[in-house]
């Protein structure tokens, strides 16, 4: 008879096994490769940008216009971007995206290497490629979910969500020692090779060939889409949240360098490490993700993260050395992850397949698009307030979205069940 730690080892055991499921499945598991070898890249091109700006310019405001650019497209068109993903092949539609992305980024080591970078280009490429990421960002979060069963999704997401945060660790830490040693453009052509291999996977998928046209027309297939987000409570109230948080609680983001280059006094070296310390905490947070199995309780755990993120951000601001900062920045890492991967999943395993594309478009919209006004607000603030008193301010306001969530969730919980909208797999397994 087995004793009650033989049981607790063998639960433990098997929630491991439920974490990495996703990657029994040959073409999630070659997706997973390949994003995870090139996010490294991506990475490393995002401190080597910010890096580059804040050389040539020393401005927050134009770190902050930079990051407007380079999201104010998936505002724009994310909206068209979630329609292409309802209506085309997924498959082809990433590897378009991808190929692309590889010409920016070579675009931009090319300038760098020879010397004829300047601000005006950096802001051309950064909106080129979020015109790319428009499309890109929607396909690829509701591809992912073409790739395993419904009833492996959180699984799928909190690892792919893994592989993000991995890299987020890995990336800036390798960009802030090429920075340092021989310059922000081999970052970039690095970054342009990692694109081969998330190309080559792709091609080396077996994919089924799906129809995924509409009768109706383009106008009328967006109009569906924000009528269901719209008069669908759990939806609405994910997509608030997130809007919230894109708002306010990302300054700490695209203020980083001014914390590692005028409060910590720590260079691009530090910079990585400031990334790193985020990632990490992001990492811990997406195999949280990936170990659930069920999608009941995700609710309470997404407010609390929330609250996390926000304390986080109040103990960052008021931070004046290196190593206070590393686990504020843990906290936020972490909290960040909880509540975009938590929304992300409930989204995608609440939707029903015909409009998965166009709900990860608004989940795109609001969590990306909208931090385009965030950055240029942080940009801003810094400028005419302070870096600090930014900071603190979004992690107040992140602070109260959180407690405004809570006592939302019992309404939205009531209205899943009586409309039977959890699957049974993601409710019992």
């Amino acid at each position: 008879m087995p004793t009650p730690v033989d049981v607790k080892q063998a639960v433990g055991s098997d929630r491991r096994g439920w974490a990495w499921r996703a990657l029994a499945h040959r073409n999630f598991a070659l997706f997973f490769a390949g994003q995870g070898l090139s996010l490294c890249g991506t990475w490393m091109q995002s401190l080597a940008q910010a890096w580059l700006v804040y050389r040539l310019t020393g401005s927050p405001f134009l770190l902050g216009l930079t990051e407007f650019m380079s999201r104010a497209p998936i505002l724009l068109f994310g909206l068209l971007g979630g329609l292409l993903a309802d209506r085309w092949p997924r498959h082809r539609v990433m590897i378009a995206t991808q190929t692309l992305s590889l010409l920016q980024a070579a675009a931009l080591a090319v300038l760098t290497l020879t010397g004829q970078i300047t601000i005006e280009w950096v802001l051309g490429l950064a909106t080129f490629i979020g015109i790319v990421n428009a499309v890109d960002i929607p396909a690829r979060h509701a591809f992912v979910t073409d790739l395993v069963p419904r009833s492996v999704i959180p699984s799928a997401i909190g690892l792919n969500s893994s592989a993000f945060n991995a890299a987020r660790i890995i990336g800036p830490t390798v960009a802030g020692m090429l920075v340092v040693t021989v310059g922000e453009g081999v970052c970039f052509l690095l970054n342009a090779l990692s694109f081969l291999i998330v190309i080559g996977c792709l091609l080396a998928m077996r994919v089924e060939k799906t129809h995924r046209t509409s009768e109706s027309g383009a106008a009328r297939f967006l109009a569906e889409g924000l009528r269901y987000a719209w008069h669908t409570p759990h939806v609405r109230a994910l997509l608030t949240v997130v809007t919230v948080l894109s708002f306010f609680a990302m300054a700490y983001s695209t203020l980083l360098p001014v914390f590692a280059g005028a409060i910590l006094k720590t260079g691009p070296h530090g910079l990585g490490i400031l990334m790193a310390a985020t990632g990490l905490g992001a990492l811990i947070g997406a195999l949280q993700i990936a170990q659930r199995r069920r999608v009941q309780g995700l609710g309470t755990t997404i407010a609390i993260a929330v609250a996390l993120f926000g304390a986080g951000q109040i103990v960052l601001a008021a931070s004046s050395t290196l190593w206070l900062s590393i686990p504020a920045l843990l906290a936020i890492g972490y909290g960040m992850l909880i509540s975009l991967a938590g929304t992300n999943t409930l989204l995608q395993s609440l939707a029903p397949e015909t409009l998965r594309g166009r709900v990860m478009s608004l989940y795109a919209m609001v969590s990306l698009g909208f931090t385009t006004v965030g950055s240029l607000l942080a940009g801003l603030g810094a400028t005419y307030l302070s870096t600090p008193i930014t900071v603190a301010a979004g992690g107040l306001i992140t602070l109260i979205a959180s407690a405004l969530f809570y006592r939302a969730l019992p309404g939205i919980r009531q209205h899943i069940r009586e409309h039977h909208l959890l699957p049974e797999e993601l409710a019992t397994s």
